[in-house]
């Protein structure tokens, strides 16, 4: 007869643990996760895996996203030592290879047996058996890059889904979380499985980068001395992926971590790129061809136009890529205002990948130097305009609330016309289509000093207004705004003409 003994305190434990008697021993009922450090900007997913291992019921947790996001960061982190079992698909290992590790991990974590697994089956017939051994409470089981151990006629899914269903998912107390940077695969055989997992998965976390806001926390964590105009610019460079931040030398300014990063001898980012893509797409090839080609056309590209200029084996397979270069964060599909859904366009919106692009590819410069040297060059504004049109897009949810309409149901577009022989054609990039009858359109502008409107500047927005208006015959009121990285400066121009102005301020904040 198993009776309840107490509930005791650990000083090193936020939580307590419960504490059950059988005879003369004691046994693990349920143990909290420790305080976790500061995590910036994940207290949802920290949530949802509390919530999971608080659980009375085993549950299947998958998290996925690019490479670099902090995925086993954020898992190691929340669970620290509280794992039964982790394990770690190695990259481009064989069955063989990757089985051995396995039995090596459960021989780590106190398996006894000398018995090495054949194949995948006997390899998790091994965890079950070791985990029936320990002690009773929670059990997490950590399986991180799981795409990796998916080789070429492994027969790993198989085995996995059987773990899952036959054995794990009838017991109480296992929590499972696999991770992997392969989004592709993740969402293919995890998120979207037809077989024997489908809707056996209980939670999905998809990691995002990071906002500027947290990108602002997280600087101010690590002590880099930036000022928001260098956080916004490290965020052109870098986007929001923490891992890069990371590498970010405090005792350097800014142009000179850059050319460290990206331009010195041995420099860390140098081959990011390539390894970037080759880790989320195990054909990476035809997604590259897409990329090479959207960061050639700002506006982007509708899916007849990138047919007609990537060089696709077969177009069948567009589909599947596009989707997959968007759940990675890389592109993103809009409307542009008033066309059909058939002719959608599609965006390069990642800025590292931008960069990449402008400053790195087919390089021949060899200046370990080049950043420092190009700051307030005609070759860095235009950059840096482009870069600073994309951190807005990604900040949309900012800019509405700096706008007052966070309540309001939006759409947002862009908006392009082709010259004719009636009009010169125009572009607005960003287009907040509101339920209550109104549409910001909105300029971006990127200077160091306040931007000045003058006349000719004044007279093509008005241009732009009609011809808008014109072409989609919309009859909502035209809200001219301005999203500035260092304001307005003040004339006529820009407080009568001007319906709202947001400066980069207005991106930091938490929305």
């Amino acid at each position: 007869m198993i009776m309840r003994q107490t509930c005791v305190t650990l000083p090193n434990h936020t939580k307590n643990i419960e504490i059950w008697k059988r005879d003369a021993g004691f046994f693990l009922l349920s143990l909290q996760p420790k305080s976790t450090r500061m995590l910036i900007g994940r207290d949802k997913e920290i949530q949802e895996l509390q919530q999971a291992y608080d659980s009375d019921e085993s549950k299947f947790v998958a998290i996925f996203g690019r490479r670099r996001i902090g995925k086993t960061y954020l898992v190691r982190e929340v669970f620290q030592d509280r794992f039964a079992f982790t394990y770690s698909g190695m990259a481009n290992a064989s069955t063989k290879e990757q089985l051995q590790r396995f039995y090596l991990s459960l021989k780590d974590h106190g398996y006894k047996s000398t018995v090495k697994p054949n194949n995948w089956i006997e390899a998790f017939y091994m965890l079950e058996q070791y985990l029936k051994e320990l002690p009773e409470g929670k059990k997490v089981v950590f399986l991180d890059e799981l795409p990796w151990m998916d080789a070429p006629k492994s027969s790993f899914m198989p085995a996995f889904e059987n773990f899952w269903n036959a054995w794990a998912s009838a017991r109480k107390d296992i929590l499972l979380i696999v991770c992997g940077s392969a989004t592709s695969w993740m969402v293919k055989k995890i998120l979207k499985n037809r077989g024997g997992l489908h809707n056996r998965l209980n939670n999905q976390i998809h990691l995002q980068p990071f906002n500027l806001h947290e990108c602002e926390l997280y600087a101010r964590s690590i002590h880099l001395p930036l000022e928001r105009q260098e956080i916004m610019e490290a965020y052109m460079v870098f986007g929001g992926i923490p891992f890069y931040w990371s590498l970010l030398n405090k005792s350097l300014s800014l142009p000179q971590n850059i050319d460290a990063l990206f331009f010195g001898r041995d420099s860390k980012l140098n081959n990011e790129f390539k390894e970037l893509y080759s880790s989320l797409f195990r054909q990476p090839d035809a997604y590259l061809e897409i990329i090479t080609v959207l960061a050639k056309k700002k506006i982007g590209m509708t899916r007849d136009e990138i047919i007609e200029n990537a060089n696709i084996p077969t177009s069948g397979l567009l589909t599947k890529y596009l989707e997959d270069l968007e759940n990675c964060g890389f592109i993103r599909r809009y409307q542009a205002i008033g066309s059909k859904t058939k002719n959608a366009l599609y965006q390069l919106i990642d800025n590292f990948t931008l960069f990449y692009f402008k400053f790195m590819e087919g390089r021949k410069n060899t200046d370990a130097n080049y950043w420092s040297k190009i700051q307030m060059t005609s070759v860095f504004n235009s950059w840096s305009g482009l870069a600073f049109e994309r951190v807005c897009l990604l900040h949309s949810e900012q800019i509405k609330k700096a706008l007052g309409i966070s309540g309001v149901i939006t759409n947002e577009y862009s908006w392009r016309t082709a010259a004719t022989d009636e009009h010169s054609g125009a572009q607005i990039d960003l287009l907040i289509d509101r339920s209550d009858k109104v549409i910001n359109l909105c300029e971006i502008k990127y200077s160091d000093n306040p931007y000045t409107i003058d006349k000719k500047y004044m007279e093509n927005l008005r241009n732009k207004v009609a011809l808008f208006r014109q072409i989609t015959k919309t009859r909502k009121g035209i809200a001219l705004t301005m999203i500035t990285s260092s304001g307005l400066v003040k004339n006529s121009y820009s407080m009568n003409n001007i319906h709202s102005q947001i400066t980069a301020d207005d991106l930091f904040v938490d929305a």
